[in-house]
């Protein structure tokens, strides 16, 4: 990496001084194009093909850090990832040394092609049944090798000595990060310990993470292709790439490592995790979704699982282009929502309902007010009148908690015209149909459940946690006035998330809940390249809500996709 180019300040190229409000993406887009050539130059020498994409985007981050580490409006460490991702990607895709996409000589059918929701491909065609094997392991970053991890575990005291932790934790990144650089150079000097200028750059970034990001996770959040990280402690974190679980090779010193990193997550949104709280659920800055448990809860030592927030929105014409839905199953889907039903998404856990419930948003008109509630605000909605919700834990009293029930409650005094339930698991679903059934039409909502007969069980289980003694009659019948559809989302043996059931409550026949399918899922086999084969089939019946789409003038392209 040739250094003098790549300390080049942008701001100080273009004349940008960072005084007055700027556009926070606009900010973004211009650092991208500024960075271009220096990356380029950078990596002239190297052959892409043979770095991983977490190596490139290790050393597109230093890059990044050194071009900037000089500018007045400094990034913050989200707008530092998201350029570290868009500048890899151009890298590997658009930049003229991109790499030409492989060519196979018998490339497997178009649908087994397609990806699943959260960027999953095909895998190489196979003639046989492989016999299982353990988890891969991702490569590790190039320049976090042992040599540059034994120097930051040897000079790391010295190093804390020497700075005001207090203090250094209120600087920005940048102003940091060049104060870090004299005294590791220093450190490094005193004890012997001779290092590259490349490597002492690494040194620098993990004791950054250390200090103000997440440590060992930093790559990982940074790894587009990653859409799950597990740490079931310091030497076991688990990775979710394409649908499938794999191991990283990041680690943590120890379990006291994994619990400060866990107490960092929480305290930025105010909660705690301690004996006390042993349990949380918490998000990062940039909204991915974070469940911790501790000891003496979990008894091998703290456990974190991220659901990582994806940067790119996924529409339904998204899904369609995946093969995780038929374009007439989309168009449905569009009517419905547009057609402002009642819509229950139910499924199993990562089985892709937020992403589907996220899709099935953008549907909703702008003129309309969204009150969103959930346990950890994760959902992306574009609209511009929503007012988003979320529960809180008790104290340490024990009081103070607001569930979700709670805020049911609430969103009916503030005048919505949908309320959307990130996940309906408990008493709240008796304050959800009951909005339902007064006027809120087109609320969402998501469930655990394996199929949509089991969705309304689990409602009806749910009515019963709210202590509230009617007949069972009585609560199927409010069910079935209450939910107009149920979808059902399943992510298969493949790692591909598809849509196997669409589902209308119809009505009552006697003490049951009659429903009627639209569409499923028919699996009929195995492709040589080892992804699923099966077709979207339609069943032909009449929709039951085809005079409510007549009434917002879509029957007749609902019908059509019939």
């Amino acid at each position: 990496m040739k250094g003098a180019t790549a300390t080049t300040n942008p701001a100080k190229a273009t004349g940008r001084d960072g005084a007055g409000p700027r556009n926070r993406n606009q900010r973004l887009a211009s650092y991208v194009e500024e960075l271009k050539p220096i990356v380029l130059e950078a990596f002239e020498s190297d052959n892409l093909t043979a770095l991983s994409r977490p190596e490139l985007a290790v050393r597109v981050g230093q890059i990044v850090l050194m071009a900037t580490e000089n500018d007045s409006d400094s990034l913050n460490l989200l707008d530092r990832r998201n350029l570290v991702a868009g500048l890899t990607t151009w890298l590997l895709h658009e930049s003229p040394m991109a790499p030409p996409p492989p060519s196979e000589p018998a490339a497997p059918p178009a649908q087994a092609r397609e990806t699943a929701s959260d960027g999953a491909q095909a895998r190489p065609a196979r003639r046989e049944r492989a016999e299982p094997t353990p988890p891969a392991r991702a490569k590790p970053a190039s320049n976090i090798t042992p040599t540059v991890e034994k120097a930051k575990m040897k000079i790391e005291p010295a190093v804390m000595d020497r700075l005001d932790v207090s203090a250094a934790s209120q600087l920005p990144r940048d102003e940091l990060s060049h104060q870090l650089r004299e005294i590791v150079a220093e450190v490094l000097a005193e004890q012997d310990l001779r290092l590259n200028a490349i490597e002492q750059q690494t040194v620098v970034e993990l004791l950054l993470d250390d200090m103000l990001g997440l440590g060992p996770l930093e790559p990982l959040l940074a790894d587009e292709s990653i859409t799950d990280i597990m740490i079931n402690g310091p030497e076991q974190v688990y990775i979710e790439r394409r649908g499938k679980l794999e191991q990283s090779d990041v680690h943590f010193r120890n379990n006291e490592h994994v619990l400060n990193i866990a107490r960092r997550i929480v305290s930025i949104i105010g909660r705690r995790v301690d004996e006390t709280v042993p349990l949380v659920d918490a998000r990062l800055q940039d909204g991915s979704r974070v469940n911790i448990i501790i000891p003496p809860l979990a008894i091998d030592g703290p456990s974190i699982s991220i659901r990582k927030f994806a940067k790119k929105s996924i529409t339904l014409d998204i899904m369609v282009r995946q093969n995780n839905i038929s374009e007439p199953m989309a168009t449905v889907l569009k009517i419905a929502a547009r057609s402002q039903l009642n819509i229950l998404i139910s499924g199993g856990t990562g089985s892709g309902k937020t992403t589907l419930l996220n899709a099935m948003s953008q549907m909703i008109d702008d003129r309309e007010r969204i009150v969103t509630i959930e346990d950890a605000a994760e959902l992306q909605l574009i609209q511009p009148h929503i007012v988003r919700l979320e529960t809180r834990p008790p104290n340490l009293e024990g009081t103070g908690e607001i569930t979700m029930r709670d805020l049911v409650k609430n969103a009916l005094r503030m005048r919505p015209d949908r309320i959307i339930l990130g996940e309906v698991r408990g008493s709240e679903a008796v304050d959800m149909l009951q909005a339902m059934n007064t006027g809120h039409d087109g609320s969402l909502g998501t469930v655990h459940a394996n199929r949509p007969r089991e969705a309304l069980t689990r409602l009806e289980n749910m009515i019963g946690m709210a202590g509230i003694n009617l007949p069972a009659k009585a609560v199927r019948t409010q069910i079935a006035a209450a939910i107009d559809m149920i979808v059902q989302v399943a992510r298969m043996r493949d790692g591909m998330r598809r849509v196997t059931h669409i589902t209308e409550v119809v009505g009552m026949e006697g003490e049951i809940i009659t429903t009627q399918d639209l569409y499923t899922y028919e699996f009929e086999g195995e492709g040589l390249d080892g992804m699923l084969k099966g077709n979207f089939r339609s069943s032909g019946l009449r929709p039951h809500f085809a005079p409510k789409a007549a009434y917002f003038g879509l029957d007749r392209r609902l019908l059509e996709c019939m």
